[in-house]
C-alpha cells in the first residue's frame, strides 16, 4: 500500500509540474544570455533563405551582368532557394521530430555558412543556381528543427512565449532587410561576392554561438531509435511525392517567364501539369497513409486555412514586389547597393518596432484585428506603389510603401506563427514549422513565376514608359493582397498568449484534471 501511495504521490508530482509559472525563464537554459542567444540564433535561421534573396536582390543587376545571365537565369538566383527549401521542408521537418531536432540544427547551420562562402566563387549562371538550390537544402534542414525546439522550449502560452515568437517571426520579412543592408554595404566596399562571404561570417559566428546555446534535448520523449519501423513512419512515399510535386510544379512557373513560347511552350505545360498531379496525389495518400508527413486535420481548422491563405497572398504580394522594386532601381534608376539599402531603411526602423508591438499585444488585442491591420498595410503599400512614376519621388511614393509593407509582414508572421505553433502537439512542432514555411516557400516561387510572366508581356508590348513593365506587377501584388483582406472576416480568432482568464481557465480545469486522476489512483489501488 505505501508503495502505490508513493506512486500515485508521483503521478501528482508530474501532473502539478507543468503549472509553474510560464512567464519563468525555461529550466533548459542556465541564464538568460543564453536564452537570448538561443531566440536570435532560431531567428537567424528560419531567416537564412530571407537573408539570401535579400543579398541577391541589391546586387541582381551585377551578378547579371558579371554572369551573363538571361532574365530566367535571373530569376532563378532566388527561386532556386526557395524551390529546394519549399520541396523538402516536410521531409526534414518529420526527421527532427522523429530523430532529434539539435543535431540537425547546428550541422545545417554549418553547412549553410560553408555554402556562401563556395556562391562567393561562381563563374557562371549555371554555378550559381545550381549553388542556390544547394543552400535551400541547409534551409529546409535547420528551419523545422528551429521552429521545434523553440516550440518545445516554451510550451505553455505567456507574455516570455509571445517575446520570444516575435523575434522569431521577424526572421524571414526581416531576412529581406538584413541581407540587403550586409549585401549593400559589402558590394559598396567590394564586389557582389563579397556580400555572400559577409554572411557567411554572420552565419559562422551564430553556428559556433548554437552550440552553446541551443539547449541539449536529452531524454526527449519524442525522439525514437533508428529502426526499420520508424523508418517507415517518416512516409518515405509521401516524400517522394510532396519532393517532386513541389519541384516540378515551382520549376514550370519560374521557366515560363523566359520559355519560347511563355506558358505555351510544350516543357512548360507538361512539368506544371505533372506538378499539379504529384501534389494531388501527395494530398491522396496523406489521407489514407498511417503516418502521413502532413496530418491533413489541421487543414480542417477554419482559422488555420484561412490564416494560411491570408499569409500566403500576403507573403506572395511581399516577395514579388519587392524583388520588381529592387530591380527598377538599379536597371532603371542606376542605384548602387549601398544606394538602394540606404533607401530600404526605413523597412529596418519598422520591422523593430512593429516587432516589439506585437510582442506586448498579442495577449492584449483580437488577433483578428492585427490581421486586418496587416491585409490592409499590405494592400494599402503595393497600391501607391501601383501608381509610381518614372519621375516620382522616392518620399511620395517609396518610403511609405516600405513602411506599410513591413507592417503587413510582420503582424501576419506573428499572428500565423503563433496559432500554426499551436495547432499540433510537441511532438509534431517541427513538422509544423515544416508546413508554415513549405506553404510561404511555394508562394514565394508562384509570385515570382507569375510577375515574371507579366514584366515579359508588358514590356514585349512596347512603349515609352520604361516603369511599365515594373508598375503592372505592382498591380498584380496589390490584387492578390486586397484578397487577403476578404478572408478575415470569417476568421474566429482571439487573443494569443499570456496567462489571463482563459489561461486561468485552462489551469482550473489542469488542477481538477489532476485531482480526477488522483481519483482514479486510489480506486485502482483499494481494487
Amino acid at each position: 500500500m505505501e508503495s502505490n501511495q508513493k506512486k500515485i504521490d508521483q503521478e501528482i508530482e508530474q501532473d502539478v509540474a507543468p503549472l509553474r509559472d510560464p512567464n519563468a525563464r525555461p529550466e533548459c537554459f542556465s541564464n538568460t544570455f543564453q536564452e537570448c542567444l538561443f531566440v536570435l540564433t532560431s531567428t537567424m535561421a528560419t531567416g537564412q533563405s530571407s537573408f539570401f534573396q535579400g543579398a541577391v536582390i541589391v546586387v541582381l543587376a551585377e551578378i547579371g551582368k558579371d554572369l551573363n545571365m538571361t532574365s530566367a537565369e535571373i530569376t532563378w538566383t532566388t527561386a532556386g532557394i526557395s524551390l529546394s527549401s519549399g520541396a523538402f521542408l516536410l521531409s526534414f521537418g518529420k526527421v527532427a521530430d522523429m530523430f532529434g531536432r539539435r543535431t540537425m540544427f547546428i550541422s545545417s547551420m554549418i553547412g549553410y555558412t560553408l555554402a556562401l562562402l563556395v556562391i562567393g566563387f561562381a563563374n557562371s549562371a549555371l554555378y550559381f543556381d545550381v549553388l542556390s538550390g544547394v543552400m535551400g537544402l541547409f534551409c529546409a534542414s535547420s528551419v523545422p528543427p528551429a521552429v521545434g525546439l523553440l516550440g518545445a522550449t516554451y510550451e505553455k502560452p505567456s507574455q516570455r512565449k509571445n517575446k520570444a515568437f516575435a523575434c522569431f517571426s521577424a526572421g524571414n520579412p526581416m531576412g529581406y532587410v538584413g541581407g540587403m543592408l550586409v549585401s549593400g554595404i559589402a558590394s559598396q566596399v567590394s564586389t557582389w561576392r563579397a556580400s555572400f562571404w559577409a554572411l557567411a561570417v554572420i552565419y559562422a559566428i551564430f553556428s559556433l554561438i548554437s552550440i552553446w546555446s541551443v539547449p541539449k534535448e536529452g531524454n526527449s520523449p519524442y525522439k525514437v531509435s533508428l529502426t526499420w519501423e520508424n523508418l517507415k513512419k517518416l512516409d518515405p512515399v509521401g516524400m517522394l511525392l510532396a519532393v517532386s510535386g513541389i519541384a516540378l510544379f515551382s520549376s514550370s512557373l519560374s521557366l515560363a517567364g523566359d520559355a519560347p513560347k511563355g506558358w505555351g511552350t510544350p516543357y512548360v505545360i507538361v512539368l506544371l501539369i505533372l506538378g499539379i498531379v504529384l501534389i494531388g496525389a501527395f494530398l491522396f495518400w496523406q489521407s489514407i497513409y498511417s503516418h502521413p508527413l502532413m496530418p491533413l486535420f489541421v487543414w480542417r481548422d477554419h482559422n488555420f486555412s484561412l490564416l494560411m491563405g491570408a499569409l500566403s497572398l500576403g507573403f506572395m504580394a511581399f516577395i514579388s514586389g519587392q524583388f520588381w522594386m529592387a530591380l527598377y532601381m538599379q536597371e532603371v534608376q542606376g542605384y548602387t547597393g549601398l544606394g538602394i539599402t540606404v533607401r530600404l531603411l526605413p523597412m529596418v526602423v519598422s520591422g523593430v518596432l512593429v516587432n516589439v508591438v506585437c510582442a506586448f499585444v498579442l495577449h492584449r488585442v483580437s488577433n483578428k484585428l492585427l490581421m486586418l491591420i496587416g491585409t490592409t498595410a499590405y494592400t494599402v503599400s503595393f497600391l501607391i506603389m501601383s501608381f509610381t512614376k518614372a519621375n516620382s519621388i522616392y518620399w511620395g511614393f517609396y518610403f511609405v510603401p516600405l513602411v506599410l509593407m513591413v507592417v503587413g509582414a510582420d503582424i501576419e508572421f506573428n499572428v500565423v506563427n503563433m496559432y500554426v505553433m499551436s495547432s499540433l502537439p510537441p511532438s509534431q512542432q517541427s513538422l509544423a514549422g515544416g508546413i508554415f514555411n513549405t506553404v510561404s516557400k511555394l508562394v514565394s516561387n508562384v509570385g515570382l513565376g507569375v510577375t515574371t510572366a507579366i514584366y515579359n508581356a508588358v514590356r514585349n508590348q512596347g512603349g515609352s514608359s520604361v516603369i511599365r513593365p515594373y508598375a503592372a506587377t505592382y498591380w498584380f501584388a496589390t490584387a492578390i493582397a486586397g484578397v487577403a483582406i476578404l478572408t478575415v472576416p470569417f476568421l474566429k480568432i482571439g487573443t494569443q498568449g499570456g496567462n489571463h482568464a482563459s489561461n486561468e481557465r485552462s489551469d482550473e480545469e489542469s488542477l481538477d484534471q489532476v485531482g480526477d486522476n488522483v481519483t482514479v489512483q486510489t480506486e485502482k489501488c483499494k481494487a
